[in-house]
């Protein structure tokens, strides 16, 4: 058998490196764009949605999302809505509208939320004052309100040992305002504790690291204000993280789960004032 010389190996080795290289390269960049939410999918979840005519689809990309002129920046730690995320609660807002809807977090891909919602009511609660400032200079169907959220993620699992510990943060009637649990979310807009509301989203502080303002309170204080009025869907963002995970068991119940896509879970919390208790099997993964 013949052997080939050394210069037709070396060029092989070549070759074939150079092959293995090029592979790794395709790969990465398939990868990158897979996994990145882009705002074309948004706007194919929208299209889909709104197959045929009607007074709310029209309502709705008459707001932005055809006009190459809109900016959908977020923050450098906010988590967009996949497009089967975002399908989810648009079809949820479109099925109820006009609903009253509460949204824990504002980022650019919620707006449209409020044209679907016309002639029902869209609050948002932000604690970025630059955000709030870039939203209101858009013309739309919304509130935006300015809110502290003080403690950090890192508080969390503390929070959840008061909130088992504490009679004060059992969902009993009450006013949430006057409440002594350290969970409660007391300095909001009047008019969020006066209103029944049908859909809570909640997507915000950001809790983007242990110093950084987490979810708790804001679960917590969506889990009472759902349980104020007849029937809500409590819709929670990241679940993939602990503590959205751990406060949505423990205030919104894995019985109210009603339906889940990626990182959003839906829950439905009915009004149970005789409960004192916010889950009929206590959650046991903390302790």
């Amino acid at each position: 058998m013949k052997i080939p010389g050394r210069k037709y190996i070396i060029l092989l080795v070549f070759i074939l490196s150079t092959i293995s290289i090029l592979r790794l390269l395709r790969l990465a960049i398939t990868t990158s764009f897979s996994t990145t939410p882009r705002l074309p999918a948004l706007h194919t979840a929208i299209q889909q949605a709104c197959s045929s005519p009607s007074p709310v689809c029209d309502n709705v990309t008459s707001h932005g999302l055809d006009n190459p002129q809109t900016q959908y920046n977020t923050s450098a730690n906010a988590t967009l809505l996949t497009e089967k995320e975002f399908k989810v609660l648009f079809n949820l807002i479109q099925r109820k509208a006009p609903c009253n809807l509460l949204i824990f977090g504002l980022e650019h891909q919620y707006l449209n939320l409020s044209s679907i919602n016309s002639g029902g009511i869209t609050i948002f609660l932000e604690d970025d004052p630059e955000k709030i400032s870039a939203i209101r200079e858009q013309v739309n169907n919304y509130q935006v309100y300015k809110v502290e959220h003080q403690i950090p993620s890192k508080k969390a699992y503390d929070l959840l040992k008061h909130a088992r510990k504490s009679t004060s943060c059992a969902p009993r009637p009450g006013i949430l305002q006057n409440s002594t649990c350290k969970l409660a979310m007391k300095n909001l807009p009047p008019e969020v504790y006066q209103l029944k509301w049908d859909v809570i989203v909640v997507d915000g502080p950001s809790g983007h690291s242990p110093e950084a303002p987490g979810r708790m309170a804001t679960i917590y204080t969506a889990s009472m204000i759902a349980r104020a009025g007849n029937r809500a869907d409590v819709l929670v963002h990241d679940v993939d993280r602990t503590i959205e995970k751990w406060f949505s068991w423990e205030f919104l119940c894995d019985e109210n789960l009603v339906s889940s896509k990626g990182k959003l879970w839906n829950f439905r919390i009915t009004n149970a004032s005789n409960s004192t208790r916010f889950c009929s099997q206590k959650a046991t993964f903390t302790e």
